[in-house]
């Protein structure tokens, strides 16, 4: 049976949104697209859970404010996995998910989207980085300190160019990154700000969640040129679920799981099956007719094995992949952080 092929994978979900400040509980299946007992139903491993900061403005106060945001907000996701073991495990590197994946407990992985929750401090990255963050999105829409954004916001009286791409203060944001072991997404970055931070980076950088800008031409898909430079360096793309990002002015009836496939082909032939992934933008905005919340997962799976795809491959886009590069990062920090001899 082709939903053979979902049974048992360790699949991760690379990019999920929380309510905030307040909404319904993570424990009990309710409205959300994603809590525990919908990752059970879908037979999801872990998921990675934002600490999503919108952008501001880039002074102090701002700054202050986002900060205390994203704190707050890791706390959130810290609950999901109450110490009496009744929630999820908080897993902070690749061999936890693995565990927990074991012993059958669903792996919270926090992420923050948006380094404005940093400002210009990097003590604030290191902060954040003890607190279990595995990945951070370098912008989000909006300018902030460490590059430009793909979409620039008016209202904040962005150019639509501020550095040119990273700027001082984020190459060196994308170093204590690589130093902390912590993996970069480059999504909703410029181009300009993507280039760069790849290059930069001494492990592969991801793009936690985004789509093909030759299927659906948005400015906050990827380019040909960008999935290049993505597989040759090691790195992901995990395809999101955004219905304007999978066609052109779409809305969420008009595209189902085959849109979602329709660009993870398209992936798979321009980069190879071990740089391309799913990161579903549950709860901000991703859901598609036949996969609406997290426990309808086999169904994109289904159609994948409609189209070919067989166990090793699923499991590498359903999970194998970004666990690689997790590791790769984790080893990146560690040799970074070992004292030459």
């Amino acid at each position: 049976m082709v939903n053979d092929l979902h049974d048992g994978i360790l699949a991760i979900d690379t990019h999920v949104d929380i309510p905030w400040p307040e909404g319904p509980s993570p424990f009990e299946d309710g409205p959300r697209c994603v809590d525990l007992p919908k990752l059970k139903q879908g037979g999801i491993a872990a998921v990675c859970f934002m600490a999503y900061i919108p952008q501001g403005h880039r002074d102090a106060t701002g700054h202050l404010a986002a900060a205390g945001r994203t704190r707050a907000m890791l706390n959130t996701i810290h609950a999901m996995a109450p110490a009496d073991g009744s929630g999820g495990v908080l897993t902070r590197t690749a061999d936890e998910i693995e565990a927990a994946f074991a012993a059958g407990k669903p792996g919270i992985i926090p992420a923050i989207e948006n380094g404005y929750g940093i400002g210009r401090d990097l003590t604030l990255l290191d902060e954040f980085a003890d607190m279990g963050v595995r990945y951070i999105t370098l912008t989000h829409n909006g300018h902030n300190e460490i590059g430009d954004a793909a979409i620039p916001l008016r209202n904040l009286g962005d150019d639509d160019i501020c550095f040119g791409g990273l700027s001082d203060f984020g190459q060196s944001v994308v170093d204590r990154m690589n130093e902390r072991g912590v993996m970069v997404d480059i999504s909703h970055t410029a181009k300009s700000t993507m280039m760069q931070a790849v290059k930069r980076s001494r492990a592969p950088v991801l793009a936690s969640h985004s789509c093909m800008r030759a299927l659906c031409d948005h400015k906050r898909n990827l380019d040909d040129e960008q999935l290049e430079l993505l597989a040759a360096t090691g790195g992901l793309v995990q395809i999101t679920m955004v219905s304007n990002f999978l066609k052109a002015r779409a809305r969420t009836n008009d595209v189902t799981v085959a849109d979602i496939a329709d660009h993870i082909d398209y992936a798979v032939k321009r980069m190879g099956i071990d740089h391309v992934g799913i990161g579903t933008d549950f709860d901000g905005g991703g859901g598609v007719k036949g996969f609406m919340h997290i426990g309808q997962a086999a169904n994109l799976t289904v159609e994948l094995g409609r189209r070919g795809y067989g166990r090793a491959e699923v499991e590498k886009i359903w999970g194998g992949n970004v666990l690689r590069l997790l590791r790769q990062t984790e080893q990146v920090g560690a040799a970074l952080s070992s004292p030459a001899l």
